[in-house]
Parts: C-alpha cells; sequence; structure tokens
C-alpha cells in the first residue's frame, strides 16, 4: 500500500502484530539462550505439547487450502476460482515455513533438522511426514515464485526465462503438490496408530489417516474463506460471495463426509458406550465435533447462509477452530499422560507460537502490498479513493513502489508506531520472563541413595546377557528346566525409580580376581575409609558433586592462618587452581591400579554424576573384557541392555524392570547391605 492511502484497520492490525513479534524476539533469545527447559513445560514425561499441537499438527492442516484450490483450479479445471489459488498458494507456503520454524523450537538440537535427508528411516511414519514436508516446501516455493518474478525487480532476462519455464511446468507441480500433501497430511495421523493405549477410545482410531486427510480437506476449504473474508477486510477489496458460496456447498459435503467417517467408524468398533460418552471426555467430543463439522456443514447446507458473508465468516471461524481443537485434543487433552506429572503450557511457549503467526501474517501483509497477490476487482463498496485520488489497486502499488525507493516510506509515522510498540512489548516480556529464561534453568537435585541386596535367581542365558535374574515381589514362574541359581544382586537404583540395574557383586569380585580386585572399581578412598561405595562421593544422580568441605579444612588447620598450607604464601587470588591436590595431603585417597583413569590437574574435590560415574565404569570396563575374550563375552557385551534390562507387563500397560520371581517366593526378604 502507498504511502498516501490509509487504511486504519490495516495500520491497528501490523501495530500489534509487531508488538507480538517484540515479545517474540524476546523469549526466542531466551530459549536459545537457555534452552527448552528454561521456556516450556515440557518434561521427559511430556516430551511434546503445544509447539507440536498447534505450529505443527494444526499448522500443517491449516495450510492444506493450498493443495486444494490448486487441485480445485488445474485439475477439475474450475478457473473461476484461479483468483484464490495464488493467496492460498502463498497461506501455504508461509504455513509451512512456520511449521519449519517451529520444530526448530520444539527440537532439543534444532540444527539437525536436515538429519532425515542422510539418515533415512524408511519404516518411520515420522520420515515420511518430514521428507513429504521438506518436499512440498519446495513445490510450494516454485509454485508461488511466478508472483515474486513478476515483480519489476526481477524484469532481467534471466529471470523471466525462468518465469516462462516455471509456468509450464505448472500442472506437473501442482500433481506433485497433492501427492505429497495426501501422503504427509494422512501421515500426521499415522502417527498415533502406535499409541492405543495413551489415545482416549473417542480419539483413537485404526483410520486416522483418513479423517486427518479428510478433515484437512474440508478445513482448507474453509480457512481460504476465511482469508479471502480477511483480505477483504484488511486491503478494502471486493468479497466475492459467489465464489466462496461454491467453496462453502463443498466444504459441507466434505464435512459431512469427516462426521460419518468419525462416528460410524467409532459406532462400527462399539466405542459410542455409555461410560465413554457420560465422562468429560465425551463432553468434549460432542463440542468438538459440533464446534469443528456438525453444525458448520448444516448450516452451509443453506444457500441464505453461503451467500451472506456473517454466515461464511461464522461457519469458517467455526471450523478452524474446531479442527484446530481436534488435533489438541489428539496430541495433548485426550492423551494419556501419569497424573502426577501433568503438562500445561507456558505463557513463553504461547508467545513463540504467537510469533511465528504473526511474522507469516506480516510477511503475507507485506507480499500484499508490494505483489500481485489478490486480484483486484474494484473497491470495496464504501471504500472510496485514497487521498491521492486512485483505488487500491496496481496503479497505487505501482506508486508505491516509486514512493518506497525513493526513501521516505521508511520513516513513516506508522513504521516509527510499529517499532515503539515492538520495544515496549519486549521490554514488557524482559520483565515477566521466569527466572530460569534469563539465567539459564537450575538444575533439579536427584540426590543418590544407597544400593540395596536382594536375594533372586539366575538362569544362563546366551549372550551378550550371559544370566536373566527372577527377583522377588513380582508374580511369574522360572522354567524348572533351566536350573536357576540362587544369588544375591545389588540393585543399583540410586534415583530410586524402579528402573535399577542388577549387580552380582561377590560374582564380579571372583571373576575379577578376590579382593585384590577391588581397587579396580574402588578408584578413591574417602578419609579413614576403605573401598567407598560409589554414593558417597558421587551424591547427585545427574549433577557434578563438591566433596571439597572448605570450612572443615581451615578449622582443622588453624582458621585463617592455614591458607598458605594448600595455597601456598605467594600473591594471587586463593582458588582451587592454585591448591594442591587433594592426594598430596591424603596420601591414600588414590587407589593405584584402578581402571578409572586420574582427574586432569589431580583431584580437586569435584565427583561426576552418579550416572556418569556408573556408565564411565561398567560400560568401560565390559568394552574391555569384550574385546580382551570375545569367545567368553561375545562382542557385543559393552551393550546398554547387558546391564539395563526390562520386560513388558502387558497386564498392567507398563514397563517393570527384569523377569519374575516363581510362585511360593512372593514373600522373600529384602536385605540392606550393612
Amino acid at each position: 500500500m502507498s504511502a498516501g492511502v490509509t487504511n486504519k484497520n490495516l495500520d491497528r492490525v501490523k501495530t500489534v502484530l509487531w508488538m507480538i513479534m517484540g515479545v517474540w524476539t524476546v523469549v526466542t533469545v531466551a530459549r536459545f539462550g537457555n534452552g527448552i527447559g528454561a521456556t516450556s513445560g515440557l518434561t521427559d514425561v511430556a516430551p511434546w505439547g503445544f509447539w507440536i499441537a498447534f505450529d505443527v499438527m494444526a499448522g500443517v492442516a491449516l495450510a492444506a487450502g493450498g493443495f486444494v484450490l490448486a487441485a480445485t483450479v488445474y485439475i477439475f479445471g474450475l478457473h473461476k476460482y484461479h483468483d484464490f489459488a495464488r493467496p492460498a498458494i502463498l497461506t501455504a507456503l508461509l504455513g509451512y515455513i512456520a511449521v519449519a520454524v517451529g520444530l526448530l523450537y520444539d527440537l532439543g538440537l534444532p540444527w539437525n533438522i536436515w538429519h532425515p535427508m542422510i539418515f533415512p528411516q524408511h519404516h518411520s511414519v515420522l520420515f515420511e511426514v518430514a521428507m513429504c514436508v521438506m518436499c512440498y516446501l519446495t513445490v510450494l516455493t516454485l509454485e508461488f515464485s511466478p508472483a515474486i518474478l513478476e515483480h519489476p525487480l526481477f524484469s532481467h532476462r534471466i529471470f523471466q526465462v525462468a518465469l516462462k519455464y516455471i509456468k509450464k511446468i505448472t500442472i506437473p507441480l501442482v500433481i506433485a503438490g497433492i501427492v505429497l500433501s495426501t501422503l504427509h497430511q494422512s501421515s500426521l495421523g499415522s502417527l498415533f496408530l502406535i499409541q492405543p493405549f495413551r489415545t482416549h477410545p473417542l480419539w483413537y482410531s485404526p483410520i486416522m489417516y483418513a479423517l486427518f486427510f479428510v478433515s484437512a480437506v474440508g478445513l482448507g476449504l474453509m480457512m481460504v474463506t476465511l482469508e479471502s473474508l480477511l483480505s477483504s477486510w484488511l486491503f478494502n477489496h471486493k468479497v466475492r460471495v459467489e465464489l466462496l458460496a461454491g467453496l462453502g456447498r463443498a466444504a459441507s459435503f466434505v464435512l459431512s463426509a469427516y462426521v460419518l467417517l468419525r462416528v460410524g467408524d467409532l459406532w462400527r468398533r462399539g466405542q459410542l458406550t455409555e461410560e465413554n460418552i457420560a465422562s468429560w471426555q465425551g463432553a468434549l467430543f460432542i463440542f468438538e465435533l459440533l464446534v469443528s463439522a456438525v453444525i458448520p456443514a448444516i448450516l452451509l447446507s443453506f444457500r441464505r447462509v453461503r451467500y451472506s458473508v456473517p454466515g461464511l465468516a461464522t461457519c469458517s471461524t467455526m471450523v478452524v477452530l474446531g479442527i484446530i481443537g481436534y488435533r489438541f485434543d489428539t496430541c495433548i487433552i485426550a492423551f494419556s499422560r501419569p497424573e502426577s506429572m501433568p503438562y500445561f503450557p507456558t505463557w513463553t511457549e504461547l508467545a513463540i507460537s504467537a510469533g511465528i503467526v504473526s511474522g507469516a501474517v506480516l510477511v503475507f501483509i507485506f507480499f500484499n502490498e508490494n505483489l500481485e497477490i489478490i486480484p483486484h476487482h474494484g473497491p470495496k463498496p464504501g471504500a472510496g479513493p485514497d487521498k491521492s485520488g486512485q483505488g487500491v489497486g496496481s496503479s497505487s502499488r505501482a506508486a508505491s513502489y516509486a514512493t518506497d525507493y525513493a526513501g521516505v516510506y521508511f520513516f513513516t509515522p506508522a513504521r516509527r508506531r510499529y517499532s515503539l510498540g515492538f520495544v515496549i512489548a519486549g521490554a514488557l516480556a524482559i520483565g515477566l520472563l521466569p527466572e530460569d529464561a534469563i539465567f539459564g534453568p537450575t538444575p533439579l537435585r536427584v540426590p543418590v541413595q544407597e544400593g540395596r541386596n536382594v536375594e533372586a535367581l539366575a538362569v544362563k542365558v546366551d549372550h551378550p546377557m550371559r544370566r536373566e535374574f527372577h527377583f522377588a515381589g513380582l508374580s511369574g514362574t522360572v522354567p524348572a528346566a533351566a536350573k536357576p541359581e540362587p544369588v544375591t544382586v545389588r540393585m543399583i537404583d540410586g534415583n530410586r525409580n524402579w528402573r535399577f540395574v542388577p549387580f552380582t557383586h561377590d560374582d564380579h569380585i571372583e571373576r575379577l580376581g578376590g579382593q585384590e580386585s577391588c581397587r579396580l572399581c574402588h578408584h578413591q578412598n574417602m578419609t579413614f575409609d576403605q573401598t567407598s561405595p560409589c554414593y558417597v562421593c558421587h551424591r547427585d544422580m545427574y549433577e557434578v558433586t563438591d566433596t571439597f568441605d572448605h570450612r572443615l579444612h581451615m578449622h582443622k588447620l588453624g582458621g585463617n592462618a592455614s591458607c598458605a598450607v594448600c595455597h601456598g604464601e605467594g600473591p594471587g587470588r586463593k582458588t582451587r587452581e592454585t591448591s594442591l591436590a587433594c592426594w598430596q595431603c591424603h596420601g591414600d585417597m588414590v587407589v593405584e591400579g584402578s581402571i578409572v583413569p586420574r582427574a586432569e590437574g589431580g583431584l580437586k574435590g569435584f565427583a561426576p554424576g552418579y550416572m556418569d560415574a556408573m556408565h564411565g565404569l561398567c560400560i568401560r570396563c565390559h568394552e574391555d573384557l569384550s574385546a580382551k575374550d570375545p569367545e567368553k563375552y561375545g562382542t557385543e557385551f559393552g551393550r546398554c541392555d547387558v546391564c539395563h534390562r526390562d520386560f513388558k507387563d502387558t497386564e498392567h500397560r507398563r514397563m517393570a524392570p527384569y523377569v519374575p520371581m516363581p510362585p511360593g517366593h512372593e514373600n522373600m526378604k529384602l536385605t540392606r547391605k550393612n
């Protein structure tokens, strides 16, 4: 829009969008500066949340208008809808770019987003989605490129030749886009087929791929309708009611098919039970289905509603919000998680998604102001001419082009207002950021507890496991032919989550050389102690522990005068780096002959996390034994499942540790090492 044109609606919208972008910028810095945990409510139990549900699951569906309109115009030959094709393709392009940007926030290692291209997992549905989205993004870029190449900036012969050839391959591009969209729109539903016990019965379906695809087609038609209505409001375009009514009629049929498919499948499988419908999930299911499909499909079946701007606006808004709700319910609300670890999105998660959408809308507005995206059929009734006496059309766009590059447009009051809103909103966001988002996340301490001894039965198995353990307290049987051997097993379960590792302490002593082998693992002794257990120094499950008590040493060595004992008498700051190593005073602290290497620079009182220490010790030893004696230990003795052995308890639908004890051993005494 030229500098002389005044559009208050557009001006207000852009001001709000730039304010949201200010908040988004601040939160983005916090997200990539301090990690996912500092800016989201995601956990190991809830590894996906609002970003996946909205930015990916709903975002891909919202961009479905691109392939729906392309098929309508170029495949089915309904050229009267040609005016809607380019805005729909632009919306789809920006939508898929927003999906890719959203994934960068959700991935723990965002710089690895390109890995599916070189590490194909052809059995994975998610791999198919990733590749289809990347390919379709390329197709959309080519489909939209004529709108850019038609701009006066690209009048050079090279660009015009490229424009000519791109227009020649329009039909192949459209066909590729339809195929790719059909694949990944349906595959988003297939992602949940492997989770029948975690997705609520009213949302789970063996034909989820079909439900996701059909709902995306209906949403695409209504998204094009809503976009056209909003564009007419923002840019003073004439509303093409006669064409939008046709889209509404098609949407009525598609939404009706979606309802019949979804309800019919639930009825056929016997899931429309009183128990399911009477629950709060049942009420949510009914509300979602009414808003997303039933009510809009009925309303759009009436000619009077289809040819009414308020009717089209109401129905399209209901479908858009309803299908977004369907994706949210499937991903989050109707998805089972432990009650003790619920998920709720933080305001920073919402701000990031809102910022991504705002950025896409601003780019859409920019293209509409500078390119021929929406054909103009005269000004909107009542809009009148602009201050220059021209309508909002191609002539005013040409004037805008000349004015913009004259340098005047860059310092207009509107742009100063946008900048001011951006800065103020960003400053407010800084004040509202949680402490972890500013200073970095504070690690949660997980104290390590002493291991416990328990009686078990050991059964010989093949490499690399060697033995299988059967514990008390878990129902089951041990085959008599297995000849189980009673053993005492130490349960390495430092954080008490019952995902323990069975460690045969006495057996290790015997196999590694008797009592002399203790030094191999117990590599450091605490003062006045021998073979100190691991948990004494490695006191936190994941974080480094400071084992040095500075105050105690000052007290024992004579107060402030003792500084010279450890740090010397020279000038300079007294730090750990300038102090003696622990073993230089405590000569018996370091155990000679240990397989654990000494710390560089000597012991300074830091002990790594318990998990890292145990992995470094056990895995290194297992790999060495496997390399030295592969006949006895096998070549895969260093594998994770040699120590971490879980079995599936199908009765209770949970993962439980190890193979159960035979009947009659339920009351075996659980003892603790003294």
